[in-house]
């Protein structure tokens, strides 16, 4: 830790300082110290790539404001419930013991208006859900005193102006605004209310991201399925985000990848929440080396950072190009990104310089399999099974050993548990007829 950094720390308040504690954190990167630093009864701007820690450098000045009193105190205005459970997540990982509810489209609108009967410090949701429920008088936003909108410039672009006019209208004690965005390509509306913000970018090196390697991949063919095959085939096993333009191509690519036992996954707008939850596990727990999506997965998702990003389409302008590759070399790190190309096919003009081209063997190695398989139980939270139970219970009944069990996730309705796969039909087995937490479970 640098002596600036020290200094910096030391000013911060009790609550910050367990809050980094709690999650093991040395040092802030710089945009988070800058953040943090800012006057907090100042409305902010806040331009950073994603990857970069924007929920943290938002969350953490909060803590010494909340007060434990049940009213709401911020309101955090996202997208996506994606987003939304993200920063939940990331809220509770804070340890400050104060209640957050995320409230989102796709989740039983009863349960979520039980939670605010109790109301929570922090509300974070999607726009057309908050509104629903400040119509409905499932909680008052009368003590709302600052209001985040993360992710701004793609809740315009999804078309939810109307409800969050809305929802701002009917704050009458914020005193604090803060906006974020991963592009400078936004006009902010005049019904935010935004005075005098100050700006933090940190935006500037996006358009060629340090420690990324870009290649051109020629396909002979039209179709790029074999060429996206090869290519996957040289990567040994690592994880690749595969993007492509429209949804139906993204569950073609998906259903090649899975007929020639690649382990894949596949992601876009059109699936159930609960659906796309489960998928994005699937990432994360390193069943799927490859996940296949439309450009709903190149920001404000809560995936782990991939190695590979591939171009199966070229992207449809410069600012979904810079998205996409976003998702890899983050923090110092290394990654690569590949765009296929059919010979009929131009780069466009902001990809420059023409990128060195990788050159595929004839004959295509297949690609690497996952260590990993998913496991799943039909048993979740409204369950009362926790984490703890699942791990137990895999250990204890399916006679798993160190090691050998991985990312465990609990959802409403199941859990997913990532297991070596050569253990996993023995396991099934060992289980098939025992119960979790005293309840009857299948098993698949």
């Amino acid at each position: 830790m640098t002596k600036e950094n020290k200094i910096l720390e030391e000013n911060y308040s009790e609550a910050i300082r367990k809050a980094l504690q709690k999650l093991d954190i040395v040092a802030l990167n710089p945009m988070q110290r800058e953040a943090l630093s800012s006057d907090v009864q100042r409305d902010l701007l806040l331009l950073s790539p994603t990857g970069s820690g924007k929920t943290l450098a938002f969350l953490l000045p909060l803590l010494p404001l909340l007060k434990p009193e049940e009213w709401v105190q911020t309101l955090v205005i996202v997208p996506s419930r994606e987003l939304a459970l993200q920063i939940e997540s990331v809220f509770r990982s804070l340890g400050s013991g104060l209640k957050i509810t995320c409230c989102y489209g796709g989740h039983p609108f009863q349960t979520e208006r039980r939670s605010l009967e109790h109301a929570p410090a922090v509300w974070i949701g999607t726009p057309g859900r908050i509104l629903d429920h400040l119509e409905k008088g499932s909680v008052s936003v009368a003590a709302v005193h600052t209001v985040i909108l993360d992710e701004f410039d793609k809740s315009l672009e999804l078309k939810f102006v109307p409800e969050m006019k809305k929802i701002l209208a009917r704050l009458p004690r914020v005193r604090r605004r803060v906006l974020t965005s991963a592009t400078e390509a936004v006009e902010i509306p005049a019904f935010v209310g935004l005075t005098n913000p100050l700006r933090i970018s940190y935006l500037t090196a996006q358009k060629a991201l340090k420690g990324l390697k870009l290649y051109q991949v020629k396909s002979p063919e039209r179709d790029k399925l074999a060429c996206l095959y090869g290519l996957l085939g040289e990567l040994n096993g690592e994880s690749a985000l595969v993007f492509c333009n429209h949804r139906e191509s993204v569950e073609r690519v998906s259903q090649y990848l899975t007929r020639m036992r690649v382990d894949n996954v596949c992601f876009h707008g059109g699936l159930e929440q609960s659906e796309r939850e489960q998928r994005l596990a699937l990432l994360r727990n390193g069943t799927a080396t490859v996940f296949v999506s439309t450009d709903l997965a190149a920001r404000g998702l809560d995936i782990p950072e991939v190695r590979h990003v591939i171009h199966y389409h070229l992207p449809l302008n410069e600012e979904a190009f810079v998205h996409r590759n976003g998702r890899t070399a983050r923090m110092n790190a290394e990654g690569m990104a590949y765009i296929l190309l059919h010979d009929a096919e131009v780069l466009p003009d902001y990809i420059t310089p023409e990128p060195e081209q990788f050159f595929l063997p004839v004959t295509p190695r297949r690609p690497k399999r996952s260590e990993w398989a998913t496991l799943r139980i039909n048993r979740g939270k409204r369950d009362k099974i926790s984490k703890g139970d699942v791990v137990g219970f895999l250990i204890q009944k399916g006679g798993l050993e160190n090691g050998e069990l991985g990312v465990v996730e609990v959802f409403d309705s199941c859990s997913l548990a990532a297991v070596k796969r050569e253990r996993k039909p023995e396991v099934l087995a060992r289980i098939r007829l025992e119960k979790i937490k005293n309840k009857n479970a299948k098993y698949g």
